[in-house]
């Protein structure tokens, strides 16, 4: 690899790994103010956890030589401990390890969106080395690995992981929430700072550049053109889901300006290499129109997903994955012919087949994962500290010192009536 190449995955590194703190501001936004620490940590320890984990068995799992040549699992001691990473090879294997470990550590992140306010954190921990091994792995071997069945019996184009990051996550999401119930509070609480998840967002979109940038493992125009197609279409999901609220809620909110930055950005990335720039601008507006859609669906089943990761991420995923079989064009980078573009019907089975395995077995497992874990230990913290606060029972902080906050509003409501008895009395 030459040394323009390092220098941009290096960066490119460097930009995904932003994505952490951003998440955090995210989700820590779009819940109230008595969850925001509990949110916060499990984000930042997701990447904690998933890195040891990852360095020690992971990364075998997902790029080892598939057992039995089947396609279906790595062999877990291949690069054990990143013991043969030591010496430069000349392709870059060292610093493309490191980004491997933030793609893992991003999925199980976004995950934590189903279990938001009401699981105990030492079970969070558990859960997240655990789902690493058991679900990620699998399904990422079978995406990243040249040897994984999906990619090499199947023939999913998927560029940057619209399946094992962003479907398999917002599948798992949704499992957890369904194991774990409804905030008991969940009806009454609402998003309390919008200016973080704004923040958020834009560290967010930062990290994506990298995301989709560095994925094309080299600094050429593949990269400069993935980078393109992910601004397009963060466009386009700002303007589609905004229009679906004006439509169906009457409103344009920042929240939902926000969101279908994400959902657009979900949607690019499995097609990121082999749409032409307009159609870009189209995956960001179906996607999340699609995100949109799932949203209300939720809501109306009473799934208490909080920040919504089965919709932004999981349908989104599934819109932009299946675009690809329609509109791939030729004459980008990756080379995809859609249907629409002159190419084979062959593809219309072949990538529902990847969206359907992807996320049954990521929903399937997940929820077994969380019920043998309860069968151990109860995983949902109790109604006491529930009530309380997940924040203040379990972590013994809170975002914001209650009692400044009152102090500053007496002051502030002293100042007021001053002022006011100033102007009574034709003070100026």
């Amino acid at each position: 690899m030459d040394a323009a190449s390092v220098a941009w995955i290096l960066t490119a590194t460097a930009l995904v790994l932003l994505m952490f703190p951003g998440l955090a501001m995210l989700y820590g936004g779009m819940l109230s103010g008595r969850s925001v620490i509990n949110m916060m940590m499990m984000v930042m320890s997701s990447l904690a956890v998933t890195t040891v984990v990852y360095v020690i068995v992971g990364h075998g799992l997902v790029m080892g030589q598939s057992i039995g040549d089947a396609g279906l699992l790595g062999a877990p001691g291949e690069f054990s401990f990143f013991s043969d990473l030591t010496k430069d090879d000349g392709e870059g294997t060292t610093i493309n390890g490191a980004f491997f470990i933030l793609f893992a550590a991003i999925s199980v992140a976004l995950v934590s969106s189903g279990a938001a306010g009401r699981m105990k954190f030492d079970a969070w921990m558990g859960f997240a080395a655990i789902w690493v091994l058991v679900v990620y792995g699998p399904i990422a071997h079978w995406v990243f690995n040249p040897d994984g069945w999906m990619r090499a019996d199947l023939g999913l184009h998927d560029y940057a992981g619209g399946t094992a990051v962003h479907m398999n996550a917002g599948a798992a999401g949704l499992a957890l929430a369904v194991f774990l119930g409804r905030r008991n509070q969940s009806k009454r609480e609402k998003p309390h700072n919008l200016p973080l998840m704004l923040i958020g967002v834009g560290m967010i979109a930062m990290g994506w550049l990298g995301f989709n940038g560095g994925t094309a493992g080299a600094a050429d125009f593949l990269a400069q053109y993935v980078v393109l197609t992910t601004i397009l279409a963060l466009a386009g999901g700002m303007l589609g889901f905004i229009i679906m609220q004006r439509i169906f809620e009457g409103a344009y909110t920042l929240m939902g300006l926000g969101t279908g930055a994400i959902a657009g950005m979900v949607g690019i990335t499995p097609v990121a290499d082999t749409v032409n720039p307009t159609v870009a601008i189209v995956v960001g507006l179906c996607g999340a129109a699609g995100a949109f859609g799932a949203i209300k669906l939720a809501q109306k089943f009473g799934v208490d997903d909080s920040a919504d990761v089965f919709a932004v991420h999981g349908v989104a995923g599934m819109v932009g994955a299946m675009l690809v079989v329609f509109l791939g064009d030729p004459d980008t980078p990756g080379e995809h012919a859609g249907i629409f573009f002159g190419g084979s019907w062959d593809m219309l089975w072949r990538e529902p087949v990847a969206i359907i395995v992807t996320v049954g077995y990521s929903f399937c497992a997940t929820y077994v994962i969380a019920w043998l874990m309860n069968k151990v230990h109860p995983i949902r913290i109790t109604a006491t500290d529930e009530g309380v606060g997940i924040d203040a029972a379990l972590h013994e902080e809170q975002a914001y010192d209650r009692g400044d906050i009152d102090d500053n509003e007496q002051d502030s409501d002293r100042a007021d009536r001053e002022i006011t008895g100033a102007a009574d009395r034709g003070i100026h």
